[in-house]
């Protein structure tokens, strides 16, 4: 599979998969950390970034074949992997395979909603993705702005306001131009289920880390993924949504390394996590985060009242 990526950094080779809508620019605020100590290999998947759409259907197995194969052309197959996401279900399958990676970290991964949860989570994000689009003649605008990157990324963020201006427009734009978007999320919801891996069948470490204040893919979901793969270790990040390597940078590398690096390490060591009076207050209030995601909540489930009176 011929597929768009960029490599940085020397020593043992490190795959980085982003989540849905994203592109291996989804990385970029812990890449070169990474690129420090391990030969850094991030990808556009199909139909993201600067890679083509697959020609047949587009779900995590037509994916996780189209991984598979990008890693034996490039005699990577065994590479420790890190995914995000949609990309971290993707790693979650690719481990279950066997014999694909080596160490794996999978970060807030989707594919374990149930009930309510699955409408929430697609029209919420559908609803997203439909004002990104109609916003990108402004998008840099909004962008540059804390309050325009509260009011966009607060279901993904818990401290939107801090990401950098360069990181949230990288993200819009490959959101919106994305060619495999609108059938893969589709497919997340209704497609197939994530098939688990029986206790003592993944080999290599796998660790699952998940953010304590995540609104897309719940804190209550790690339970069902500890359930399918009980041979992972759970991580909790504090202070963080749905992605880690957004909003806690170093902590998100310190994990990632020690993890892939088959260190023995703990929790506490990871997170070293500075004194309440220490921590910066933010900029724009909490509320306006509340909110943010309310509006999506409330514009989700009246979406789908509506599609269920159809």
């Amino acid at each position: 599979m011929d597929m768009h990526y960029i490599r940085r950094g020397a020593g043992k080779p490190l795959l980085l998969l982003h989540g849905l809508g994203g592109s291996w620019r989804s990385w970029q605020t812990i890449l070169d950390d990474l690129a420090v100590e391990r030969d850094v290999v991030a990808v556009d998947l199909p139909g993201f970034g600067e890679t083509p759409p697959l020609a047949g259907p587009v779900t995590i197995a037509t994916l996780a074949d189209a991984v598979t194969a990008f890693l034996k052309d490039h005699d990577l197959l065994g590479i420790d992997a890190v995914g995000s996401s949609m990309g971290a279900r993707l790693v979650l399958e690719l481990a279950r395979r066997g014999g694909v990676l080596g160490a794996v970290v999978s970060l807030d991964p989707g594919g374990f909603w149930q009930g309510w949860e699955k409408p929430v989570f697609y029209h919420s994000v559908a609803l997203s993705t439909k004002l990104v689009r109609a916003l990108q003649p402004v998008m840099p605008a909004i962008t540059g702005s804390a309050v325009g990157r509260t009011a966009l990324f607060a279901q993904f963020s818990h401290h939107p306001w801090k990401l950098a201006p360069h990181v949230a427009l990288d993200e819009m734009r490959t959101f919106a131009s994305a060619p495999s978007f609108d059938e893969l999320l589709k497919n997340l919801v209704e497609g197939e289920e994530q098939q688990g891996a029986s206790k003592g069948s993944i080999l290599g470490p796998l660790v699952i880390g998940w953010g304590r204040q995540d609104y897309v893919c719940l804190p209550n979901q790690s339970k069902l993924a500890l359930e399918k793969f009980p041979d992972a270790r759970l991580y909790w990040f504090e202070n963080c949504g749905h992605f880690p390597q957004w909003d806690q940078p170093a902590e998100a590398t310190r994990l990632i390394l020690a993890a892939t690096g088959g260190q023995r390490f703990r929790d506490a060591d990871i997170a070293q996590r500075a004194p309440a009076y220490a921590v910066a207050q933010p900029k724009v209030p909490k509320a306006a985060v509340v909110a943010g995601v309310a509006a999506l909540v409330a514009g989700s489930v009246w979406l789908w009242a509506r599609r269920k009176r159809r």
